[in-house]
């Protein structure tokens, strides 16, 4: 019998220009010595998600030489200016036709949320029915993971920088939060300031 998590594709949001960076795509960012996109890639793989997809954006030509990515599937964005919206749609018009029954979605800039947390929320899937989202001291947060059903509507609602908040507020009832406070820490990297995080 084919495991769970098997089922389960991990969806790296990476396409970010990283407007408040100076227009340093995040991505590239240096983190313990190599890109950024690396250490959020491998940490959806140390997790349990047998697939991942990571969506890239600004600089993809850049990423795809600098970045080391085994076994991941790249997927360019090419409207990535419009926001995450835009990346969240392309990633998971990529997932359709693979066999994944969810979707676990995460984002480049938070290298605090690390495999313990994911794999908390990848533990809370029980079918394509479901939708669950870390949480932060009960402040709903990343990843999020989206069962196959409702793939469509977060497709639909997502536009400009939004991503699926408008799906997942029209949707709350139906979240089950899953604390990670006491794993991992979800702060974003979106300003010079935030860099300290990354040293």
């Amino acid at each position: 019998m084919t495991h769970t998590r098997d089922r389960i594709a991990g969806l790296l949001l990476a396409a970010g220009g990283g407007r408040r960076l100076g227009g340093r795509p995040k991505a590239l960012l240096p983190y313990r010595g190599r890109p950024l996109v690396e250490y959020a890639a491998g940490v959806l793989r140390a997790a349990g998600c047998a697939r991942v997809h990571v969506v890239l954006g600004a600089s993809s030509e850049e990423v795809r030489a600098r970045a080391v990515l085994p076994g991941c599937e790249l997927v360019d964005n090419p409207g990535w200016e419009e926001g995450m919206g835009s990346s969240l749609r392309a990633g998971l018009a990529s997932l359709r036709g693979t066999g994944a029954r969810a979707a676990l979605v995460q984002l480049v800039d938070q290298p605090g949320i690390g495999p313990a947390a994911v794999a908390r929320v990848l533990a809370a899937y029980e079918s394509p029915a479901s939708i669950a989202a870390a949480a932060y001291d009960g402040v709903r947060g990343h990843p999020v993971l989206f069962g196959a059903d409702h793939w469509e509507g977060v497709g639909a609602a997502a536009t400009g920088d939004r991503g699926a908040r408008a799906y997942l507020a029209a949707h709350r009832d139906a979240i089950t939060l899953v604390e990670c406070a006491d794993v991992a820490e979800g702060y974003d990297i979106d300003t010079e300031e935030d860099l300290v995080h990354l040293e």
